[in-house]
């Protein structure tokens, strides 16, 4: 099947992201969120970021204009139904993705895809409670989305090889670049990124070195463009702990064990950019 309108269902920084990207890429999107002046907000700051990419140069007006129009903003499921494509971007929450499942299976056309950008959570929950499990994938774009230019194409054992092509096909004319990887907890990139970001708040914790040290040996040591600490208030404190708990529900590896500072810093509220607060103090 060749996708051509594409559904987003989320109101976070990933959602406009991968809008911005489908939608630059010659594709029609409907943004849903389950408010309509979340999913005006959502356009709204999609034109903002096309604006500074005309501002440098790296976009003119007139595609500015017509990425824009490509976007359509709604609070209503059921302006998904004829889309080819649905990502679904909303909380990293198993129970809350079922039950979203459930209703879009039930709104959007029967020979629709239905996808999840989930970083950890199992793909084939979310396909079995659908009436279309070989339709049913995970599609992981990485953030921010218009720059990262890696997706994880997720096979749960129900998805059939002509969905696997079919979303291939699609993360291709985004520009990315897809890799195939089976329905396993942390897929490549987290299963192997978590231990790392993890035992760097463990050697905090210990004392080992100090919070600007470690960063700074990470970057210095690896050419890595960020430290661990700075990278984990960057994914949000509170994301990265349910990764490392998913993580551990599968593996039950000790690397998986969050360290009890990160979970007591979620607990306070300390997100990191999110919240203006976490490893680092953000100015909020």
């Amino acid at each position: 099947m060749t996708i051509r309108r594409v559904g987003i269902v989320g109101s976070g920084i990933m959602g406009t992201g991968i809008a911005e990207v489908a939608a630059k890429s010659g594709h029609e999107v409907v943004l849903r969120s389950r408010r309509q002046e979340t999913a005006d907000a959502m356009v709204a700051g999609l034109g903002r970021s096309l604006a500074k990419q005309v501002d440098r140069g790296k976009l003119d007006a007139g595609e500015r204009d017509d990425v824009l129009a490509r976007v359509t903003a709604s609070h209503h499921l059921g302006d998904l139904k004829a889309c080819d494509l649905v990502i679904e971007s909303i909380v990293e929450d198993l129970e809350a993705k079922l039950e979203l499942f459930r209703d879009l299976d039930q709104v959007v056309d029967d020979g629709a895809i239905l996808a999840t950008n989930t970083s950890t959570l199992p793909v084939v929950e979310m396909a079995v409670v659908t009436e279309r499990p070989d339709r049913v994938c995970g599609v992981h774009f990485f953030n921010p989305a218009p720059a990262m230019s890696l997706v994880e194409i997720v096979r749960p054992l129900t998805a059939s090889d002509a969905t696997i092509a079919a979303v291939t096909a699609f993360a291709e004319a985004c520009g990315k670049g897809p890799v195939e990887v089976k329905d396993r907890a942390g897929f490549i990139v987290n299963a192997l990124l978590f231990p790392y970001l993890n035992n760097a708040v463990k050697m905090l914790e210990n004392r080992t070195a100090s919070r600007d040290h470690i960063d700074a040996a990470m970057k210095g040591g690896c050419n890595f463009p960020m430290g661990p600490l700075a990278l984990l208030d960057l994914v949000g404190l509170d994301t990265s702990l349910a990764i490392l708990d998913a993580l551990y529900d599968e593996y039950r590896d000790p690397n998986y064990a969050a360290a009890p500072a990160l979970r007591r810093m979620v607990a306070a509220g300390h997100l990191g950019r999110k919240s203006g607060r976490g490893f680092y103090d953000h100015g909020r």
